[in-house]
């Protein structure tokens, strides 16, 4: 499957216009966005409008720039949008686990109850591939590291490396934004507001 990801858009409309541009050149069959749309949700309604008319099924989480309950409520005006925050998403056999917001704490005791349904999913869907969106990176990586120090999610971290993940896309730290690393084996992408294209 052919995926465009993105994350941190922050209402750039040179970002969007990227995007867009993709969309039509590349044909993926779904997008995945890990958050941080808009700027303090300032804007938020209108960006998930413009994301709506892209007329392709579009994953999201909310970033620590907004509320799930309120992102969760304006997702739901549009048709082509699927929010995902603490849910589990099926698509051509892949299965997305969506968890948002924060991006500044390296515990996420919130997760807890999440990840263990997750876990689950895991568990009972065996042939499947697993995509873990996140806007926070986890721990340890290229992805969290900053003036030589990681700041990542430790809690993400230990998921990861105790479960079967093929894939993580995340965001939130523009300074690494299109970088790449593996956590064992599961590839973790931070795709920047221009999206990347990750066939998985």
């Amino acid at each position: 499957m052919k995926l465009l990801a993105f994350t941190d858009l922050h209402l750039s409309s040179i970002a969007l216009k990227k995007i867009k541009s993709k969309v039509k050149r590349q044909n993926p069959d779904l997008l995945v966005c890990a958050g941080d749309i808009s700027i303090f949700e300032e804007g938020l309604d209108f960006i998930l409008s413009k994301l709506n008319k892209l007329n392709k099924k579009i994953i999201l989480i909310n970033g620590n720039h907004e509320d799930e309950r309120i992102m969760k409520k304006l997702c739901k005006r549009h048709a082509n949008l699927k929010f995902i925050h603490k849910n589990v998403y099926e698509h051509n056999n892949h299965l997305f686990l969506g968890y948002g917001g924060s991006g500044f704490s390296l515990i996420e005791t919130g997760f807890y109850n999440t990840g263990q349904k997750f876990k689950n999913v895991i568990k009972t869907n065996k042939h499947k591939k697993i995509i873990f969106v996140t806007h926070a990176p986890p721990y340890g990586t290229k992805l969290d590291l900053i003036v030589g120090e990681h700041c990542g999610n430790k809690t993400f971290k230990d998921f990861i490396t105790k479960n079967r993940v093929d894939l993580c896309i995340c965001g939130h730290l523009h300074e690494n934004f299109n970088k790449k690393d593996k956590l064992r084996k599961t590839l973790i992408v931070n795709p920047g507001p221009y999206g990347q294209i990750i066939r998985i």
